[in-house]
């Protein structure tokens, strides 16, 4: 009775991310009436599950903490060749797209994703542990990229505007890629234990204890089905997103509030993953999703567009409003204590979602 029920999830999570794809193609950049949205919707929801599944199948064959990075990266990738494409299709009116996307991606990270990864833990097992370490060197290296990318702009004046000048934009790029190419190589060769599951006596856990590792085979086939899974995930986000737009527009809300929906849509197989890494007192693990995602979006997305920026034609604005630099600055010093104990409460979880939801908030309200 197990192996037909493992035999029938194997099935449905490589049917749709295939169908998944099929309906991405077939609709793509196309009008859709309601009941075609509802539609893919339906395979929105079940692309990010089959994705949560195949990064899950890849993280148990290759171990932490490359599973992931594998996930982190795969997103990223795919959404960083989105947000290029948008923004060589919507000029001015995507002056702010980058920096929006990055902004809204560390916000759900190192708030959301983080803080429910906490909370979850926290109350199921009394305390939260994690490798203090590894969070604190990748929660400081997401502070220092987020300022020369992010913050730097709003107070330079080479150029108009939170702008950058083209060699301050060449420089953050450059400082970007490093600093990121650096925290890759600290959490795959030279500190990986820094990343790894810790027991509540403190104790590094390398090995996962879920049953056999699967075949080279089956982990190559869930890499392949992951990038079709992403792939439509990302690209069926921005095919709801006229109908996003639209209701935004009829509730009279911030057309921002676009960006943060799409960003919610694109970054739910990690926060999935994140949620059941959590339930299995594999906080670390949670932690690597939530900031490796932050750290491959400002790493990636930064050089992308400083190299896009050559041949697109409308301005590129980077800098953050008053209101965004008080959260960033909230959120890197919330993250600060809550990683400094090496353990976390239910309360810790809780700030971070509040962080969260006064973002939220202002996105609505701004």
């Amino acid at each position: 009775m197990i192996t037909k029920l493992r035999a029938a999830t194997t099935r449905w999570t490589v049917v749709v991310p295939v169908v998944a794809f099929v309906v991405l193609v077939l609709t793509w950049k196309r009008d859709l009436p309601g009941w075609a949205v509802a539609l893919v919707a339906c395979f929105l929801a079940g692309a990010v599950l089959a994705a949560v599944h195949h990064a899950e199948v890849i993280a148990h064959r290759v171990g932490e903490p490359f599973g992931s990075l594998v996930l982190a990266v795969a997103v990223t990738v795919i959404e960083v060749a989105l947000i290029v494409t948008l923004m060589a299709d919507g000029g001015d009116k995507s002056a702010t797209l980058a920096r929006d996307t990055v902004f809204a991606a560390v916000m759900i990270t190192c708030n959301g994703i983080l803080g429910a990864s906490i909370l979850v833990a926290a109350v199921r097992y009394r305390v939260a542990v994690f490798n203090a370490e590894g969070t604190g060197a990748a929660l400081a290296t997401i502070g220092t990229l987020a300022t020369l990318s992010l913050v730097l702009p709003t107070f330079t004046t080479s150029s108009p505007g939170p702008r950058f000048s083209p060699a301050q934009l060449a420089f953050a790029a450059a400082a970007s890629i490093v600093l990121y190419g650096l925290f890759v190589a600290t959490l795959t060769v030279r500190h990986r234990d820094y990343f790894l599951p810790v027991t509540p006596d403190g104790l590094v856990v390398d090995e996962d204890d879920h049953g056999e590792r699967p075949t080279a085979r089956a982990a190559l086939t869930s890499l392949l089905l992951l990038g079709v899974a992403l792939v439509s995930v990302v690209g069926l986000a921005k095919g709801v997103s006229p109908t996003i737009e639209s209701a935004v527009a009829s509730a009279g809300l911030p057309q921002s509030v676009v960006g943060v929906v799409i960003a919610l849509l694109v970054l739910l197989p990690e926060t999935i993953a994140a949620l059941r890494a959590a339930v299995r007192n594999q906080v670390q693990t949670s932690l690597n999703l939530a900031l490796g995602s932050a750290l491959a979006s400002i790493g990636l997305t930064i050089p992308a567009v400083a190299v896009a920026s050559v041949w697109l034609s409308g301005p590129l604005v980077l800098g953050l409003g008053p209101s965004h630099l008080v959260l960033l600055a909230l959120t890197l010093v919330v993250g600060t204590l809550t990683v400094i104990p090496r353990r976390a409460t239910p309360l810790q979880g809780a700030v971070h979602l509040a962080v969260l939801a006064a973002y939220l908030e202002l996105a609505v309200t701004p």
